[in-house]
């Protein structure tokens, strides 16, 4: 009746990055088999996954937690069994599904039926990539074609045909019914296809490690297609793609750079979680520093410099990064990070929109591209595994969402706020939004006037 799933610290093999060329390189497979008997633990199967993983106790612990979670659910169910006098729930399912299914219909059918085209760019592994998708809206629900889109890649950022349905279902219901409850009912009535071998359906054995790179930036196809039929337009493009290193390090690492003799070096593994900003929506700026579609939290310094000897040089918004426009695209974020103590670290990295930024909607401007460097100024690339000086940091500066509206429509008040809250520039206040400040910060009403005067011509 129950299932959990969560995202282990370590997964084993090249771990979560794009590098692998197959699946057999990227962690450990396990077959369908039971995790306990009878109130047993499968000490055979822990074993084996503790022998396969850079931290056996967190990764161990991780699978207690997931067992534990189906327990609590089916504690809380047979509760609300016994509350409500049910012996079964086959005809409540039924009810809540078709229910369901209805419902996200009724929303469907309120659009204008046709096929609507959209497509984004990627930076890819390797080589730009292309996701090219083709909506049809109709009487029994939206179906998304993704012909057209690249090929698969050599590398890890290939993705499944499961996982491209369950984004491409997650962008349409987050517009087109939001309220409706996801099941089998809801879900229905939204399908999509890929050709076989392309980078949106590959099978067994291509690498999917870094699948979520790709994936996520379904939504955004899905959303260039929905704001040609709904009214008052869909957010801009944002960042997307998470900006989740995976960092390790130990005597290996140490032993990578030329250095001997540290055997003693602990070894760690750990994940940060961090992201760009949302797209700016119509009526209401875009969100800074926040995961969409993953919904991903992100995780505080601290908690991070406590399990790993990481060390954050520097943490703090992106200023201007945010796509000009009526309404301003979500800020990213500069983070600068390496290890502590002056020890060296290896991160696997799979960072998007350096070369393709996210794009605004109806007059908006483009978000700021991501960027990678390193602090000492030595180049670094943007995917793949990539080692870090003891000493020196590296530097993330993630992109921003691209805005919505003409720039010179915003509110000339709230850009004074903004440059007070050094989320832009007084030279973008003028060029982008066409509004002058006097010295203490308040709006030159008369010179504002007359920029966007002249910008209106």
């Amino acid at each position: 009746m129950f299932a959990s799933t969560v995202h282990v610290v370590d997964i084993g093999g090249l771990g979560m990055g794009p590098d692998g060329r197959q699946v057999f390189e990227e962690g450990l497979a396990i077959p369908l088999m039971a995790l306990a008997k009878e109130g047993r633990m499968n000490e055979d199967l822990m074993r084996i996954v503790r022998a396969n993983v850079r931290e056996p106790l967190q990764v161990e612990g991780d699978i207690y937690a997931l067992a534990a979670c189906n327990d609590e659910g089916s504690r809380r169910l047979v509760e609300m069994m016994d509350e409500f006098g049910i012996t079964n729930l086959d005809r409540l399912g039924d009810h809540i599904i078709e229910t369901s299914r209805q419902a996200t219909l009724d929303a469907i059918r309120k659009l204008k039926f046709g096929s609507y085209k959209y497509s984004v760019g990627m930076d890819g592994y390797d080589r730009p990539i292309t996701l090219a998708g083709e909506m049809t809206i109709g009487d029994g629900g939206i179906h998304v074609d993704y012909t057209g889109t690249s090929p698969a890649s050599a590398f890890g950022i290939n993705v499944v045909m499961n996982y491209t349905l369950a984004y491409t279902a997650f962008g349409v219901k987050c517009l087109v019914a939001p309220e409706v409850p996801n099941n089998a009912g809801s879900l229905a009535p939204i399908t999509a296809s890929a050709p076989d071998g392309c980078l949106l359906n590959v099978k067994r054995p291509r690498a999917v490690a870094a699948r979520h790179t790709v994936g996520h930036m379904l939504p955004d196809v899905v959303f260039g297609c929905l704001h040609q039929v709904m009214e008052g337009g869909v957010p801009a493009e944002g960042a997307s793609s998470l900006w989740n290193p995976q960092i390790y390090g130990g005597a290996d690492v140490v032993d990578e750079l030329g250095g001997d003799g540290h055997e003693d070096v602990p070894a760690f593994s750990t994940v940060i979680f961090h992201c760009g900003g949302t797209g700016a929506r119509p009526g209401k700026d875009g969100l800074d520093v926040t995961a969409f579609p993953s919904g991903v939290r992100t995780i505080p310094v601290e908690a991070t410099e406590s399990v790993a000897p990481v060390m954050f040089r520097r943490r703090e918004f992106r200023e201007g990064s945010g796509g000009a426009g009526q309404y301003r695209g979500g800020l990213g974020q500069v983070i600068e990070l390496g290890g502590a103590d002056g020890m060296p670290v290896a991160m696997l990295c799979n960072f998007e929109r350096i070369n393709n930024p996210a794009r605004g909607r109806d007059g908006g401007g483009k978000g700021a591209p991501g960027g990678v460097s390193l602090v000492s100024g030595k180049p670094i690339r943007s995917k793949g595994r990539q080692t870090v000086q003891g000493g020196d940091f590296i530097r993330l500066e993630l992109p921003g969402g691209g805005g919505f509206g003409n720039p010179a429509s915003r509110d000339p008040d709230q850009v004074a706020s903004d440059v007070a809250d050094g989320l832009i520039t007084r030279e973008m206040a003028e060029t982008d939004y066409r509004v002058a400040l006097t010295a203490d910060g308040t709006v030159d009403r008369a010179t504002t006037a007359q920029l966007r005067l002249a910008a209106a011509e």
